[in-house]
């Protein structure tokens, strides 16, 4: 009875319950399992229900448990004599994180308890380290990633922990995303009678505080809390962000120990904290000191900011993770890991017309055009499995086809984009990205997302600064996001596009473009007014810092505001004029100084330069160089505005 009680308690899993069982076939080809995945993900449930059915397949079981490393310690050579007496001993290892050195100590040993018929399942938060895939182990280890459960998984397992109430359940699944751990705390905290705002569970501070000790464990205990909040704010993290938002923290060394921890991941060059493990510690840290988060989220966005603003367009994405403004995070929310932007492929056209319904439309004529003749204005989003999940069209003056006068949407914007944005620098979303998904009412979707980010990025637009987009009348939360992101309505530029009307949309963002935007809603978030757009001289604060970006490209300098002269030619020497005069006095003889001026010289003046390339003729590391980069173009700043008084 008691062995059937606990199997109606375990749920789910089914595929990876039926790939785990073969290490219990005499014949496997893998007597060693590797079942790994992020805390809280049901790894010790799935050893535990694993041992319930090796017994009652006869099988004599141990189980190890890494956090008590000194008991493991001392109890893994008994085991492993056990398997080599032949009697079909399955040893269980769990939380492998916390015992990693036992790894050269278990393959030195292993081989003769295999022979004879023993199997090994090891349990941890990462995959097999670089020893187990070589000298032949990879030949008998299989590595079983655990994936969230699904919604259908979910509701059982909430039903299964006592939880009748519906609507809690539903409010509880959409938030656990997949988390047994974290459905199972919330469903234990519901029943023990505490209230919780099931519209808001993110912000509980209960349920928050209960989750990062048992998701984290005690990797936190003794740590510098600051680092692990850093991460938890920002959407990733290195040691130039580290050091930047915690002045005296040793940048280099508090990455290194946040890419030690069992729950932190690499994302690109950076490290980011599993998202799981991220939205508690900073859910706790909003409950337990706001003031405190509200400062680290300031310094963040600073940085990022100041970053973004030097040419590193790539960190408005993170700049975007810091606002908290739901209207604008459904569609700027970063995407998840599970989506990613993507160029059209064969069948891309003719999913998206099935999935619309549009094949006899009138309207869809004009937007197939663009599929077929310039699919390089087509972005398309495409989830885990790559199957396509959104699309969306978008053009600037300076790259579209020659036929663009002839389309119904286009023709009227260009034509009023010419007397708006003369010098063309303006990005026009004809069809704005649309999930081909079903969404819940007021849900983030990362198809969007993924796809309003990539084409803002990728565009070639230098600034992001002026934009038009679309939306049909019935799209409430579109055009709720596009009024959250300042834009205006322009109904004169309404199309009656066949069947469908399109509603039309511009914006200027000002100086700042994109990035001061987005910096600016974070800190309406925060309830602080942003810096000025104006410096004391009349001048846009980044009138320096774009001249020194498009110091070669003589079309930008020209419609810069530092520029003299009448002609195109004029305007953009003057500018060139200037900034030369101003790397040339900006800076004294101090070696601090001099390497400023040549930051400034070898990775913006020089034409053969670059910020790759004086780094390395520099010999500086980057963290060095973009400080000295960003405290030089504040200098020269300083430097033109003196000037103009």
């Amino acid at each position: 009875m008691l062995a059937q009680l606990a199997a109606q308690r375990f749920v789910g899993r089914d595929a990876d319950l039926a790939r785990l069982e073969r290490v219990l076939e005499p014949e496997t080809a893998a007597p060693i399992v590797f079942v790994h995945g992020p805390g809280g993900i049901g790894k010790s449930a799935l050893l535990r229900e694993l041992a319930r059915r090796a017994a009652e397949r006869g099988h004599a079981v141990q189980r190890l448990d890494g956090r008590d490393a000194n008991a493991t310690q001392t109890a893994i050579e008994p085991a492993l004599e056990r398997m080599r007496e032949g009697d079909g001993s399955l040893l269980l290892l769990d939380t492998y994180e916390q015992v990693l050195a036992l790894g050269g100590f278990l393959r030195e040993r292993l081989e003769p308890a295999l022979a004879a018929g023993g199997r090994l399942v090891i349990a941890g938060r990462r995959a097999p380290e670089p020893a187990w895939l070589e000298d032949g182990w990879q030949e008998v280890i299989l590595a079983l990633r655990l994936e969230p459960l699904s919604w259908p998984e979910s509701r059982v397992l909430l039903e299964a922990r006592g939880l009748g109430d519906e609507v809690a359940r539903e409010h509880l699944v959409a938030w656990g995303e997949g988390s047994p751990l974290a459905l199972s705390v919330a469903a234990d905290t519901l029943l023990a009678g505490n209230e919780l705002d099931l519209e808001r569970l993110d912000a509980d501070g209960l349920l928050a505080s209960t989750l990062v000790a048992r998701l984290a464990g005690g990797e936190l205990a003794g740590a510098d809390h600051d680092i692990v909040a850093v991460a938890a704010i920002a959407r990733a993290v290195d040691a130039q962000l580290l050091a930047a938002a915690l002045p005296g923290v040793d940048g280099d060394h508090a990455e290194a120990w946040l890419r030690s921890l069992s729950f932190a991941e690499p994302l690109g060059t950076r490290v980011t904290l599993h998202e799981r493990v991220r939205k508690a510690v900073r859910a706790a840290l909003r409950v337990e000191d706001p003031e405190h988060e509200r400062q680290l989220r300031r310094r963040i966005a600073d940085y990022l900011y100041g970053r973004a603003a030097l040419g590193e367009m790539r960190l408005v994405i993170d700049i975007a993770e810091l606002i908290d403004d739901p209207t604008v995070r459904w569609g700027l929310a970063p995407p998840p890991i599970d989506v990613r932007p993507d160029c059209l492929r064969p069948g891309d056209r003719e999913k998206v017309e099935a999935v619309l319904a549009a094949t006899d439309t009138e309207w869809w004529a004009g937007t197939r055009r663009w599929f077929e003749q310039a699919p390089d204005h087509v972005i398309v989003v495409r989830d885990a499995e790559g199957a396509l999940v959104g699309w969306g069209i978008w053009v600037t003056p300076a790259n579209a086809p020659a036929w663009v006068e002839e389309d119904a949407i286009l023709a009227p914007w260009l034509a009023d984009a010419r007397s708006r944005v003369p010098d063309g620098d303006v990005l026009l979303f004809r069809d704005c990205p649309d999930d081909l998904r079903v969404l819940d009412g007021g849900k983030e979707s990362p198809v969007l997302s993924a796809a309003n980010l990539a084409i803002a990025l990728s565009s070639g637009v230098r600034r992001a600064r002026y934009m038009y987009g679309t939306t049909d009348p019935g799209r409430r939360q579109t055009h709720e996001f596009l009024l959250a992101l300042n834009f205006q309505r322009l109904p004169e530029l309404d199309v009656e596009d066949g069947e469908r009307t399109v509603s039309s949309y511009f914006v200027d963002w000002g100086p700042g473009g994109l990035v001061g935007t987005f910096r600016d809603l974070v800190y309406a978030d925060l309830g602080i007014a942003p810096p000025p757009a104006v410096d004391s001289a009349g001048l846009p604060t980044e009138a320096v810092r774009d001249a020194l970006r498009s110091f070669h490209d003589p079309i930008a300098l020209a419609a810069s505001p530092l520029g003299r002269g009448g002609s195109s030619e004029e305007r953009a020497a003057s500018v060139q004029a200037l900034l030369r005069q101003a790397a040339a006095g900006a800076f004294g003889n101090s070696p601090e100084q001099r390497l400023q001026r040549e930051v400034i010289e070898r990775g913006y003046l020089d034409p053969d330069g670059g910020h790759p390339r004086a780094m390395l003729d520099l010999s500086v590391s980057r963290t060095t160089y973009f400080r000295r980069l960003a405290e030089a173009a504040e200098r020269m700043t300083q430097y033109v505005v003196a000037s103009r008084h």
